[in-house]
């Protein structure tokens, strides 16, 4: 039987858009950090994956959510690609 991202924890790290320009660490401890082009920690908060879905709420109160397809996370109109370090 195939494990769940929650079970194999691949979600972690840092997913980056194409151009760079939109980078979001999610980390071990349930937060995330966001940053915009030049501007680090730009936003910061909490997410929860369930299966392929993940939903943050910013440290402001904003919430949002994404996908997980193939790979790829899927969040806010944009798609990010996991880092490889």
């Amino acid at each position: 039987m195939a494990k769940t991202i929650e079970e194999t924890q691949e979600y972690l790290g840092m997913w980056v858009t194409a151009d760079g320009h939109v980078r979001q660490e999610l980390l071990p401890n349930g937060r995330y950090d966001e940053a915009r082009g030049a501007l680090e920690s730009a936003y910061q908060g909490r997410y929860r994956i369930d299966g392929d879905h993940i939903d943050y709420i910013d440290d402001t109160g904003f919430t949002a959510d994404g996908e997980f397809r193939d790979g790829v996370l899927y969040h806010g109109g944009m798609i990010f690609y996991k880092e490889n370090k």
